[in-house]
């Protein structure tokens, strides 16, 4: 029987695992199906559509085209490779043969097809699910001389809370942008869902809302009130949790749209916070750490699958879009100086900053990722 759950978890984790790669693996393949489809368009010339990389598994050339399409060994990228790409222009339909304005389409219609694909996967999740929410498990029992305003003036056991100071509540971060700033004893609007109807409340913030990092989600809790609980483990947890709340038709699309975008949001504040030295590089993930990450909520439910594949595609589409040698948008940057000084900078320096880029972004993600193992 032992051996029987051993492997039964062990095909679990794999399956997970699996799960995780297919994401990881689509998310890729339509950024540069994205890319195909623009430079196609456009009349770029392509030399190959790769899905993987590595090795070639299989191989087809079109005769009409002279475009290869091939699935490679390793299933974690991929890439449309256009001719004249890395190097001075060989005939009128090469990549950098295109003026600047059509490479710069080519180079954002990769970032926009994960956008569009992770819209759509938000829109289906919060469509048949609902969107999730969160729920108050426990209220901490205010003890002073103020014990019973506070009581007035508090969250309650099971509230649904929608909205912090006017600001629709997606995400913790959410709580941090509304609360930032105020004080122990300060009042805050919220609007919860008690008792099946909407009600706006005001409550009394418990603690100084003085949040050092996009990651100080403790501050968070204690300011609203939010009891504890001890665990199996014996350690203690906040009592707060996640339920689906539906809205209408028109609302959850746009609550899709809004939703899409405070995921972009986050990334770029947590950027800054690591640049300002405000958050550590622990609180990052590399490839290893995505794919176990992924995994385990990719596996809880459909929902969860939705979810995890749709922060993926944003974080895409806005990690590509970074000026950093190697990314989209690198490679944007230098269009837009040929296109300005109308004339390009030496293809040969560019390929040069791109490979640097390429390693120095591989080894960062290495680094990152042996700093998650050694904290562990």
């Amino acid at each position: 029987m032992i051996n029987l759950l051993s492997a039964a978890s062990v095909w679990g984790t794999i399956g997970s695992v699996i799960l995780a790669i297919v994401i990881l693996l689509v998310m890729v393949t339509v950024h540069e199906f994205g890319h195909y489809i623009a430079g196609k368009i456009l009349k770029f010339k392509i030399n190959e559509f790769a899905v993987g990389f590595g090795p070639k598994l299989f191989k087809r050339t079109s005769k009409k085209t002279g475009e290869a399409f091939s699935v490679r060994l390793f299933p974690l990228g991929g890439f449309c490779a256009f001719a004249g790409e890395d190097e001075e222009a060989e005939d009128e339909r090469s990549f950098n043969s295109k003026a600047p304005w059509k490479r710069v389409i080519v180079l954002l219609a990769g970032p926009l097809f994960n956008y569009i694909l992770a819209l759509l996967l938000i829109m289906i999740s919060m469509g048949a699910f609902g969107q999730p929410v969160f729920k108050v498990g426990a209220v901490a029992p205010y003890e002073g001389a103020n014990a019973e305003i506070y009581a007035e003036y508090s969250l309650t056991e099971e509230d649904v809370i929608l909205s912090v100071e006017g600001r629709n509540i997606y995400l913790v971060t959410d709580f941090i942008s509304a609360l930032k700033g105020k004080k122990a004893g300060d009042e805050a609007a919220v609007c919860v869902v008690r008792g099946g109807n909407a009600e706006n409340i005001k409550i009394k913030l418990r603690t100084d809302c003085d949040f050092e990092s996009s990651s100080d989600t403790s501050k968070v809790w204690r300011a609203l009130g939010i009891g504890t609980y001890v665990a199996e483990n014996g350690l203690s947890y906040y009592n707060i949790g996640a339920v689906n709340y539906r809205f209408g038709f028109f609302e959850t699309i746009g609550r899709s749209f809004a939703y899409s975008g405070r995921v972009a949001g986050t990334i770029f504040k947590v950027l800054g916070e690591l640049l300002t030295g405000r958050l550590g590089l622990s609180a990052m993930g590399g490839p290893v750490t995505t794919i176990k990450v992924t995994s385990e909520l990719a596996s809880q439910s459909i929902q969860s699958f939705f979810e995890i594949a749709a922060y993926i595609g944003v974080n895409l589409a806005v990690f590509n879009l970074l000026p950093i040698p190697a990314l989209d948008g690198s490679k944007i940057v230098f269009c837009i100086i040929e296109w300005i000084f109308k004339k390009p900078v030496p293809r040969k320096i560019e390929a040069i900053i791109h490979t640097v880029g390429f390693i120095l972004i591989l080894a960062f993600a290495v680094l990152i990722d042996v700093l998650q193992f050694v904290r562990c």
